[in-house]
């Protein structure tokens, strides 16, 4: 006796239906309800939904080499340097990685744009869209410049050029992309606690303060491992080599001169590492304790000195007036009488006046001047 074995699938109006019949793929079962002939139970109907655009099978690479999807899906078939950024109804949905993809029509509005990913470094119009998505975290690196700096890009290890400042992304695996910052603002370089010989073996202790911009970011980070420790070291052999050849007074009565040998002796160094200086300056000079006290007794013997000085000038010129003014006494009575007029009214006006007349003659010497 005969059985005859039926099997019922239903295919609902959103739905598809993947007929496989012992392991091989034999069709699609449109919306509807579908009658299967299935003595040997050997046939299965894998019924998926077309609400979700997207078609994942494991047997995928099967389904669309049967070409049974050629009128109901779309197929996208991303090599390995190939990316592709995919809008749903509108919106951006997602990144597609190198692999086999294919979506429903009809449903939802899919639209698929395929980039090729050895350009490395990836631009959109939609760009700050797409490098917020989850999917730019995995496939892309996004890097920033900040303001007041650059941004220089090597490729496998290669200079490729400098970026100005903004939001950059670059694909990966597919070269080694790195982007290093740069600042562009001036950079203090502070070398303090420095002790230092002069030529006539005083020791001294120096801070200096070094002021420094990046003109060139390409030899800024490409020189040397780290520019701004490169300046600071050459800034300490520059003022041990310049503070050597001056001896203590000469350091000391122009120190905007040392300052300067300074400069001129970091400029070669600075334009190497792609850097200029700005500007130089010895902040602190600081003496020993007995060199203190020496020079605090020099300058006091200095300052008594001067003062002894000025005032012999000030005494002979003063005794120069007074001897010329009684050569021009002596020789015009009148002038002296003037004066002893003069005398006399401020010792009236000053004070009380008592005359005493003695002998005709000083008497009459008095009345004649009163």
């Amino acid at each position: 006796m005969n059985v005859i074995v039926l099997k019922t699938v239903k295919v609902r109006g959103h739905e598809m239906g993947l007929r496989f019949d012992d392991g091989e793929f034999k069709g699609l079962l449109e919306p509807g309800r579908h009658r299967i002939f299935d003595p040997l139970c050997k046939v299965r109907v894998d019924v998926v939904s077309r609400r979700d655009p997207w078609l994942f099978h494991e047997n995928l690479d099967v389904i669309v080499k049967s070409g049974a999807l050629a009128e109901h899906a779309v197929v996208h078939d991303l090599m390995d340097h190939q990316r592709a950024l995919v809008w749903i109804d509108g919106r951006f949905s997602g990144i597609l990685h190198p692999g086999l993809y294919v979506y429903w029509k009809g449903c939802k509005d899919v639209r698929v744009e395929t980039v090729d990913a050895r350009d490395v470094r990836f631009e959109h119009e939609n760009f700050a869209t797409i490098v917020r998505s989850a999917d730019a975290k995995r496939l892309l690196d996004v890097c920033s410049v900040e303001r007041n700096h650059i941004g220089v890009l090597f490729q496998d290890g290669h200079y490729v050029g400098t970026l100005e400042p903004g939001l950059y992304a670059f694909w990966r695996d597919t070269v080694d992309a790195k982007l290093v910052e740069v600042d562009l603002r001036e950079t203090m370089i502070d070398v303090g606690g420095q002790d230092i010989m002069t030529a006539d073996k005083v020791t001294l202790r120096l801070n200096v303060a070094v002021t420094y911009r990046v003109v060139d970011a390409r030899l800024a980070v490409t020189v040397a491992e780290d520019m701004h420790q490169s300046l600071y070291r050459e800034t300490q052999l520059a003022l041990r080599a310049v503070v050597g050849a001056h001896d203590l007074d000469s350091f000391l009565s122009d120190k905007d001169t040392v300052a300067m040998e300074i400069d001129e002796m970091l400029a070669r160094r600075a334009e190497e590492v792609g850097a200029r200086i700005v500007s130089v300056g010895i902040r602190d000079v600081i003496l020993p304790g007995d060199m203190k006290e020496l020079m605090n007794k020099v300058t006091e013997a200095k300052k008594a000195a001067e003062a002894n000085l000025i005032a012999r000038r000030e005494e002979t010129a003063a005794m120069r007036s007074q001897a010329n003014t009684a050569k021009l006494l002596e020789t015009s009575p009148t002038l002296m009488r003037l004066r002893e007029l003069e005398v006399l009214e401020k010792v009236a006006t000053s004070s009380k006046l008592n005359v005493v007349l003695g002998e005709k003659g000083l008497a009459d010497r008095v009345m004649n001047l009163l």
